[in-house]
């Protein structure tokens, strides 16, 4: 279908004038389209939205749509400069429109004048990242998480991941298994960890909360002149979930000395200074909503959350590179590969990563 007629099913101010591929994230096809309206144009963001990642489309954008107008109605009221996003209704009212082919597709408002990062080196624009997140989870602590699906099931449940990745290891369908065998080892060797956060909450140590579940750097946006952080964006796994695997992805995300697909090892490592940087930030915001305890339980998130997602790129390629968009041959295992080195990194830094918590933590 074409974008022009996609963007006439929503309630746009304009007509169509241009429209470009946006960004390189490994789910949905994203487009920034700019609509011309007596002389003045208006940038907003459409997006497909991947039916194989997310079964079902339409209980997705309920939990966004919730989410976001909870931010928003807490953010009038505290006269906060953060942001979030605001999704579109289609001339139907929905927030998404389905074509022939049965896609979904949605739209939010361009924010103007804001920029996201792959990475950086300066630690007062990673403190920012920390302030965004925590303030992300700060405005909806008091959002009852009932009312979310579970639009990816065990998302971030570690157990089931690596129970996963052992069942595509037995099918071993496109015949690779041979070429990783000494990192199916190195997932099953760390099994112990898996239900580490589950068994907390078993034994009511941690509550469930509204999680973000993906974390990464660029999903932060900053202001282009002052770099302050204006919002949190790619909501799609929005669920309910454990706080410490928001705060250990964004660790995994910013404090590596590397892409997720560097070639070279070498520069593969974990930066401290750049973790504390983001602790002090994420826990100066939400660090007086912890229950007793909560917060010295999350030195060990950004290890566990790296093997994880070890396991999930080590499946995708096990599996036929069905689930990462990938640009290279073998894209999946070199991602895999290096989330393995990572945490073995983070592992050898557990000790002074605890400290630097209880620094923080009120």
């Amino acid at each position: 279908m074409l974008i022009c007629d996609v963007c006439d099913k929503f309630k746009l101010e304009g007509v169509l004038v241009n429209s470009v591929h946006l960004g390189d994230g490994n789910v949905n096809t994203t487009y920034l389209v700019t609509l011309n309206a007596h002389g003045k144009n208006n940038k907003y963001v459409l997006q497909k939205i991947n039916k194989y990642v997310f079964k079902n489309p339409r209980l997705l954008m309920k939990n966004v749509v919730e989410v976001t107008n909870h931010i928003r109605r807490k953010l009038s009221i505290d006269g906060n400069s953060f942001t979030t996003l605001r999704f579109l209704p289609t001339k139907n009212g929905l927030s998404y429109f389905i074509d022939e082919n049965n896609d979904f597709w949605r739209v939010y408002k361009y924010i103007d004048n804001a920029v996201c990062l792959d990475c950086t080196d300066d630690l007062k624009i990673i403190k920012e990242a920390g302030i965004a997140l925590g303030r992300f989870q700060n405005l909806l602590d008091d959002f009852d998480t009932n009312l979310l699906s579970e639009t990816i099931k065990n998302f971030h449940n570690t157990k089931v991941r690596f129970d996963d990745l052992m069942e595509s290891v037995h099918k071993d369908a496109y015949k690779r298994k041979n070429n990783v065998l000494e990192e199916i080892c190195y997932i099953q060797d760390h099994y112990c960890y898996a239900s580490y956060y589950l068994d907390l909450h078993k034994n009511g140590r941690i509550p469930l909360r509204v999680t973000h579940n993906d974390t990464k750097f660029n999903n932060v946006l900053f202001d282009k002149e002052t770099k302050k952080a204006l919002a949190v964006i790619d909501l799609d796994t929005v669920m309910s979930g454990f706080m410490a695997y928001d705060f250990g992805d964004a660790v995994r995300s910013i404090c590596a000395t590397s892409n997720e697909d560097e070639e070279n090892k070498e520069k593969i490592g974990f930066d401290l200074n750049k973790y504390e940087a983001f602790t002090s930030g994420f826990l100066s915001q939400i660090s007086n909503k912890l229950v007793k305890g909560e917060g010295e339980t999350l030195y060990i998130a950004p290890f566990i959350v790296t093997i994880e997602l070890a396991s999930r790129f080590l499946k995708d390629y096990l599996d036929g590179d069905v689930y990462f968009k990938s640009s290279k041959k073998d894209h999946n295992l070199i991602r895999a590969k290096n989330q393995i080195l990572l945490s073995k990194v983070i592992f050898n830094n557990l000790f002074e990563m605890k400290k630097i918590i209880r620094k923080y933590v009120k």
